[in-house]
């Protein structure tokens, strides 16, 4: 009994080294370089999880394309170019702020639209209320209103 407790120890002992095995560890010649990295992975976009950096993303796939990454800003590439490349090896979905281009200005312009639509809607309410407003008061009405606005000012 005692050796199967001490193997279960050993064992659990064993396991943050397992967690610490999956931990990816890259060489850069320069702190930009890893900066440049950094931001490129958190840019770029999982297309297996969903809405997930690939730099927080244990997927397969996300640590192919941090290899990618890494291995394009090894050989001297730009971001653009290493962006232009994830773009055509896994499509848009994989930029989280898709590029402003004829197929995406419906993406880019309907947020903006559709403010601009409400403001407009909201503005000829008011302006519809306050034409209706006094117009449909009675003559009985008005007599009212105005004795209540002189009282208002005598006193």
């Amino acid at each position: 009994m005692a050796l199967i407790i001490r193997l279960l120890l050993c064992a659990l002992l064993l396991l943050p080294v397992l967690g610490q095995a999956a931990v990816e560890v890259r060489q850069f010649d320069d702190p930009v370089t890893e900066q440049r990295y950094r931001d490129l992975t958190a840019t770029l976009r999982c297309p297996k999880c969903e809405n997930q950096a690939i730099d927080d993303s244990e997927s397969p796939i996300a640590t192919d394309m941090r290899e990618r990454v890494y291995r394009q800003l090894q050989d001297g590439r730009s971001d653009k170019e290493i962006l232009d490349f994830m773009v055509s090896r896994f499509g848009d979905y994989v930029l989280y702020n898709p590029r402003l281009e004829g197929r995406t200005l419906l993406l880019w312009g309907l947020p903006a639209g559709l403010v601009l639509l409400g403001a407009l809607v909201v503005v000829f309410m008011v302006r519809a209320r306050r034409r209706t407003s006094a117009r449909d008061l009675s003559a009985e009405e008005r007599q009212r209103l105005e004795a209540l606005i002189k009282r208002e000012r005598t006193e």
